[in-house]
């Protein structure tokens, strides 16, 4: 009951999230454009990046609790993976005008409302921070919600340095530092974009997970009592958190099938208790398979 109540609290507090960010969205955006502030429009590039990672966190937790089917043997899982590359590449594209823009404005200048601008930074400051604290209250063990936390901060730098553009312009009529702190937020974008399609590819490539090393699964197989050897060992990722195994397994002795296959389940409990490990495939066997 209590990691339904987990994950629950946790689609509650991504909805939440989700809708704060996604309103505060079009806001920032049509302020931007009514205030002539490139660095609202920036941290709402930025804020895509939010949103998008937090429905791609929603979706993910939705598709994880779908059963498999005969043409999708392992669910829908990596939904979750392709959504991430395509936004990756939006915000690529995204930050690319915003480049663009802020080196012509750095260099004619423009009429920007100072008070319009340091108004809504200020708000999307306190968009973050509650939304930071809703998510981290959910349950951080969660990588969706730690990914979806570490976003919210992002944006939150974000909107301060809108905030100090606006500040500047009120001040010292420095329109220049709107188009500077731009380019600070892309900065923070193309940062967030380039590990999220770096992450992405890693799970499509079928890499093995960053946090799990082959060898030392391998190791720890090997080192079993019942086990004379290990080999075609081979680790990747499902999604972007859900770890799968498979590996041949030498069972030392001459065993019958049913305690052959009693010995495999220990062994999978095992290296589910170890490496976090849910999906094993074992191949047992009584002798080395020829290479």
């Amino acid at each position: 009951m209590a990691g339904g109540h987990d994950h629950d609290a946790q689609s509650r507090a991504l909805v939440f999230a989700l809708v704060c960010n996604g309103v505060f969205l079009v806001v920032e955006i049509a302020a931007g454009l009514a205030f002539g502030s490139l660095a609202l429009l920036a941290d709402g590039a930025h804020m895509v990046s939010d949103v998008a990672a937090l429905s791609i966190a929603l979706v993910a937790q939705r598709l994880a609790t779908r059963p498999a089917t005969s043409s999708h043997t392992y669910g829908l899982q990596r939904a979750e993976v392709l959504g991430a590359q395509a936004n990756a590449l939006l915000l690529f594209a995204a930050s690319g005008w915003i480049v663009y823009e802020a080196i012509r404005r750095l260099d004619r200048g423009a009429e920007i409302a100072g008070g319009g601008v340091l108004l809504v930074a200020s708000l999307g400051f306190v968009v973050n921070v509650v939304s930071a604290v809703v998510l981290e209250r959910s349950g951080s063990d969660s990588l969706n919600i730690r990914g979806a936390v570490l976003h919210m901060s992002l944006d939150a730098a974000g909107s301060v340095a809108a905030i100090v553009a606006g500040i500047a312009i009120i001040v010292a009529d420095a329109s220049w530092v709107d188009p500077a702190a731009s380019l600070f937020i892309v900065a923070l974008v193309l940062v967030g974009a380039w590990r999220l399609l770096r992450d992405a590819t890693h799970v499509l490539m079928e890499a093995a997970p960053k946090h799990l090393d082959a060898s030392d699964i391998e190791r720890f197989i090997a080192s079993d009592p019942v086990v004379e050897g290990v080999h075609h060992v081979h680790v990747w990722n499902l999604a972007s958190n859900t770890p799968a195994l498979s590996a041949h397994v030498i069972i030392a002795g001459e065993r019958t099938l049913h305690e052959a296959q009693v010995e495999g389940d220990r062994i999978r409990a095992d290296v589910l208790e170890r490496f976090g490990i849910a999906h094993t495939t074992f191949e047992l066997e009584c002798h080395a398979c020829e290479q």
